[in-house]
């Protein structure tokens, strides 16, 4: 039977949560001028906020959405400061409740785990296993079914006034990536299928969470029914990125049958043609390195593209325009990433050319 969780409203909604949730939201983003505005008048925009979640007014305001390139095209959609303290109020409560249910393999957006982890599983169990099915869900944040979402929830939160919350934020994010979904159709659809509410905005701290209580019926799947565990093969997933490692071929290809029907129950489809069985000696192209049993790469692309920036950003500083402190602080955080991988030459190339900055 399945444990269900009541009272928790109360808990979101008090002004010790609801601060904490503001210094999370915060966090590396005080010099913007929407936390700017916010913090200048903290107190009686917290207890504003208060007073709206309790009374049932609190309605999410307007996204900001724009596209970037990484590599691939995708809308970004920032929610108003205050709903992202919202957000982080919600999470602070609920995200334990779910956190508990999650596999160890699943590795994005949770404490303790990460792109680094996920990367050192993913060797782990490169030397362990031949052959590995790559998969990759197509076009995941705008497919994601509202409807199965609520029903996800809806059995850990006996809380009307919480559900009702997670109603309005999911409501709120429903039109952003409307025009990001190309319609597939499932089995046993009618016509309305179209119509059926969907979509999670790509940036929210919600999103990402809900992600991951999403597909953790995947993740369930693999693990207790098709065994992709220690004794048969091994398993990691980061968001809509997954990797299926055994030593036989043919088991790889019935699981990937086995990983297309569980997803079909979900509302999501594979890429058909970038989820494929090969060996891991080729390589595992796997957030933004190429892992081998042995080493790891970093993708080409990844290092022309800091290459690009990094220049952009040595005449920002010779222009006045960027602090040496924030250019170094800058180049550190591309080092550390890139240091994951065997990128000394690289990195030694790539920063060889000195800054010089303009005297006033």
């Amino acid at each position: 039977m399945v444990k269900r969780y009541a009272n928790l409203f109360a808990q979101i909604a008090t002004f010790e949560n609801l601060f904490i949730a503001y210094r999370k939201a915060a966090k590396g983003k005080r010099g913007q001028p929407n936390v700017a505005d916010f913090e200048f008048d903290l107190e009686r925009n917290l207890f504003d906020l208060q007073a709206e979640l309790l009374d049932g007014s609190y309605r999410p305001g307007a996204y900001r959405s724009f596209y970037i390139r990484d590599p691939k095209r995708r809308l970004i959609s920032a929610a108003p400061f205050r709903d992202r303290v919202v957000h982080h109020a919600l999470c602070n409560v609920i995200g334990p409740i779910f956190e508990r249910t999650f596999i160890g393999d699943s590795y994005a957006n949770r404490v303790g785990k990460g792109t680094h982890a996920a990367l050192d599983r993913c060797q782990a169990l490169a030397q362990r296993y031949r052959y590995v099915l790559q998969c990759d869900i197509e076009q995941f944040f705008p497919s994601v079914d509202l409807a199965i979402l609520r029903e996800m929830l809806a059995r850990k939160l006996a809380d009307d006034a919480t559900v009702a919350l997670v109603d309005r934020i999911l409501d709120g994010g429903a039109p952003v990536l409307v025009d990001e979904y190309a319609m597939h159709w499932f089995s046993g659809d009618d016509l309305f299928a179209v119509n059926r509410p969907r979509g999670l905005p790509i940036g929210n701290l919600t999103s990402q969470f809900w992600a991951n209580v999403y597909l953790n019926a995947l993740d369930q799947h693999v693990k207790r029914v098709l065994h992709c565990c220690k004794q048969r093969g091994g398993y990691v997933r980061y968001v809509d990125d997954f990797l299926l490692f055994a030593d036989s071929k043919r088991e790889l290809w019935a699981w990937k049958a086995a990983v297309r029907d569980k997803l079909a129950e979900l509302r999501l489809t594979l890429h058909e043609r970038e989820s494929t069985v090969y060996p891991v000696t080729n390589g595992i192209p796997f957030l933004g390195f190429r892992v081998y049993p042995t080493h790891r790469r970093l993708k080409r692309r990844n290092g022309v593209m800091f290459a690009r920036r990094y220049h952009r950003m040595r005449r920002a500083a010779a222009r006045g325009e960027l602090s040496l402190a924030d250019l170094r602080t800058r180049v550190r955080g591309w080092i550390a990433h890139a240091a994951h991988g065997d990128t000394w030459r690289l990195r030694r190339s790539l920063l060889a050319s000195p800054v010089v900055v303009r005297r006033s």
